[in-house]
This record gives C-alpha cells, sequence and structure tokens, in this order.
C-alpha cells in the first residue's frame, strides 16, 4: 500500500488494502481471505457487515442522512439515548450526549468536570490511551509517538502507576504513589477528575486491581473528585459484561463510550450523573455531525444485539477457546518467547518476552508478518509494542477462531 497522497505521519501495521469482509474475515484487494483478530481495533465486537446494522444503515439512509442536533431534534437521537441510559448499569439517572469519536468524548468530558468542579487538574494513569487529539495526548501515559514534536500539551496532568496482576503493578504501590502525588505535586482541591480505562487497551490489555479501584472510589466521594472511566475499548460485551467497570465493584460518575457502539459507523458518547451533564450553559455541548442519524440507527441495531445473555455467551465462548489454547501452549513450551496472558473476558492479550523477561519487540514484528502471510492479521500493543492485542469479533464462529488460533500457534512455535 503506497499512496503520496495520504501523510507519512499514519502509521499503517499491515501492508494490504481490504476490499471488504463478513463477520471475522476480511479480502484484500488481491483476494486474498484473513482472519481479522483486530477487528478494527475494538470497533467490530459484532463483525463486519452485521446484517442487522447493515439493514438499519440502509433503512435510516433512504428517510434522513443527516440533521445537526443543535438545529433541530431528530427521532435516531432521542431514541439512542434513551437506549443507552437503560443499558448503562449504575443506579442512579443517566443523562448524556453523542459524540463523533472516543477521542471527542474524552474532550466533552473534560470540559463538563471543569465545569462542574471548577477545577482543572485531571490525573490519568500510566499506559493509558485515550485519544489523539491535542488535549488527550496529554492523558495518554507514554511519550512515543504520540505525544513527540507537538510542544506544550493542554494541561495541568498528572500520572499515577496502573495496578493490575496483569503488569505486576499492586495495589498498595499504586496507593503509595497517589500520596506522594498529593504530599509532593498537587493539592487534591485542584483537581477536577481521574480517568482510568477498567481493562487499558494500549498497554496490552491491563485489567485494573479492582482493590484500588474501590480505593479510589472513596476517595473521590471524600475530595469532591469526579471519577471518569474510559470504556470506548473495553465497552459493549468485550470483557463479557456490558462495560468493564462492573468487575470492578464501582460506579463511575461519567463514562466515555465509542469504538464498538455503532458497529463500525463513527459514534461515541458521554454519559452519566445527570447533574454533571447539566452543568454548562445550553449551547456548551453539541457538535455538526453528533449523533447522526445514521450512526444513531446502527447504534440501536447494535444494542438490540447485545442482550447480557448474547454478551455473556459471546464473551465466555472466546475467553475459554482463547485461555484453554494458551495453556496448552504454556504445557508444550510452544515458544521461549511465550509470556503473560493478560486480560480479563475475551479482551486479551499475549505477551512476548525474553527468556530473562525483557520485551521481546522484535518478535512480536516477526510474528506480524509470519500471521499475515499464513492469513492472520493482529494488533501489536504494550509500551514496547510486546504484547498482541486480540480483538475478534465476539461473534467470530467458532471454527474460525479455531482456525485463527491454529495459525497463530504455527506463527509462534517459528520465532527466532
Amino acid at each position: 500500500m503506497s499512496s503520496e497522497s495520504i501523510s507519512r505521519s499514519i502509521n499503517v501495521v499491515h501492508p494490504v488494502t481490504l476490499s471488504h469482509g463478513k463477520n471475522a474475515e476480511v479480502w484484500d484487494t488481491d483476494g486474498k481471505r484473513y482472519i481479522d483478530f483486530v477487528g478494527g481495533i475494538g470497533v467490530l465486537n459484532l463483525g463486519h457487515c452485521h446484517p442487522r446494522i447493515v439493514e438499519a444503515i440502509r433503512e435510516q439512509a433512504t428517510r434522513l442522512t443527516h440533521y445537526a442536533f443543535n438545529a433541530a431534534a431528530h427521532q435516531p437521537y432521542i431514541d439512542l439515548m434513551e437506549r443507552l441510559s437503560a443499558f448503562i448499569p449504575v443506579d442512579y439517572p443517566v443523562s448524556g450526549m453523542l459524540t463523533n469519536s472516543g477521542a471527542e468524548a474524552a474532550e466533552n468530558a473534560l470540559k463538563i468536570v471543569r465545569g462542574a468542579t471548577g477545577r482543572s487538574a485531571v490525573i490519568a494513569f500510566d499506559g493509558a490511551f485515550h485519544g489523539r487529539t491535542l488535549t488527550t495526548l496529554n492523558l495518554n501515559g507514554k511519550v512515543a509517538p504520540y505525544k513527540q514534536k507537538v510542544g506544550v500539551l493542554p494541561g495541568p496532568v498528572y500520572h499515577l502507576p496502573y495496578p493490575s496482576q496483569d503488569n505486576g503493578v499492586t495495589c498498595a504501590e499504586a496507593l503509595k504513589a497517589m500520596d506522594r502525588l498529593f504530599s509532593v505535586e498537587i493539592d487534591f482541591a485542584d483537581v477536577a477528575c481521574f480517568i482510568f480505562e477498567p481493562v487499558q487497551g494500549e498497554a496490552g490489555f491491563l485489567a485494573m486491581d479492582p482493590a484500588f479501584a474501590q480505593a479510589l472510589r472513596r476517595f473521590c466521594n471524600d475530595k469532591g473528585i469526579v471519577l471518569i472511566a474510559d470504556e470506548i475499548q473495553s465497552g459493549f460485551g468485550r470483557t463479557g459484561q456490558r462495560f468493564g467497570f462492573s468487575r470492578l465493584g464501582i460506579e463511575p460518575d461519567l463514562i466515555l463510550l465509542g469504538k464498538s457502539i455503532a458497529g463500525g459507523v463513527p459514534l461515541g458518547a458521554v454519559v452519566g450523573r445527570k447533574e454533571l451533564l447539566d452543568v454548562l450553559p445550553k449551547g456548551g455541548l453539541g457538535g455538526t455531525y453528533s449523533g447522526n442519524p445514521i450512526a444513531c440507527a446502527a447504534a440501536l441495531a447494535t444494542l438490540d444485539e447485545m442482550t447480557d445473555a448474547q454478551l455473556h455467551r459471546w464473551g465466555a465462548q472466546q475467553e475459554e477457546a482463547i485461555v484453554s489454547r494458551y495453556q496448552s501452549w504454556r504445557a508444550s513450551q510452544l515458544s521461549p518467547f511465550l509470556g503473560r496472558l493478560t486480560g480479563v473476558g475475551a479482551m486479551r492479550g499475549i505477551e512476548l518476552t525474553h527468556p530473562d523477561g525483557t520485551p521481546a519487540a522484535a518478535q512480536l514484528t516477526q510474528l506480524l508478518t509470519l500471521a499475515r502471510e499464513a492469513g492472520l492479521l493482529l494488533m501489536p500493543s504494550g509500551k514496547s509494542r510486546h504484547i498482541i492485542r486480540l480483538l475478534a469479533p465476539l461473534t467470530t464462529e467458532a471454527a474460525v477462531l479455531e482456525e485463527g488460533l491454529n495459525i497463530l500457534e504455527v506463527c509462534l512455535a517459528k520465532l527466532d
């Protein structure tokens, strides 16, 4: 793939050009078939071209392709917000707004918390990824490549270690770092919010320690700080539940949505406590394309499919297939580079490390090429790009998932 009309600052992991797809399979312009374990980087929990979503898009396109909700309301936006409010598993009344993307949802959430608290400081976590806009860059928990050559970023933003069994950072260590932050760096009275991912995506599918999440919830309650959960990648069934925060035993104040919310059509949302969503003056929230009718129709069809029973079944089946295969690879010592299995549910990462425990980034690069040549698309992640990010559609047929894992097994065995 090459085109001088496309910015060279855009990195494309796989040098292929795709033509079409169906559920967990895609074909390139040369007609070669691939099993897709990338899923649009978490966008396609219901797979490519889900029939119900395609039909909803087609039907809506014959009625109203666009109207700016700030100018005049349209029914798909109203219907979707009502459905989302019921879909969010919290005990308080939910309100919200639609956006074009997850990053835009994060930007609007920061406006909301500033308006609600009168404070501006934000605390995020090492390894975090919240977007590529100028403000969200500063929330991200690593410099390269996102923060390079762009100068001073909006803030203030502070970072804490992310506590997870998947990275070895304990709850006690993270709490100690938080105590130091408020002793040395900033007064808690200046902090507007904490923002966290229940399962970090870019970092390699690291699941937050529930004990820390509960301690953080208590701290935010005590100090009047807003707690924001970024569910852009972990939401809509990827963890086997509607959202990843449920496994932590807490309720966030604001929740960021995106990626799989609309089956591949650009859409995001900020939802949460009504008193927060209503704090800005009229006109303070909105956008020309935000909540486009076609995107809303696709999201409504997506929610129709995402019943709790379906999500649990899909998540359990994919989790069982991945975990059992990984355990057999470990038992058979398939590869000296096979490290930990990270994540929860169907949101799983496979770490590649050298025998001394250091990241095996070169071997992951080799694996991407071997797998692609064999007909499997994979996505790297982790600070050192040494963790395979498995994001096959939740609806992947058992035989196709097995075929993909077979290819992955063969390629892992070839690493040198």
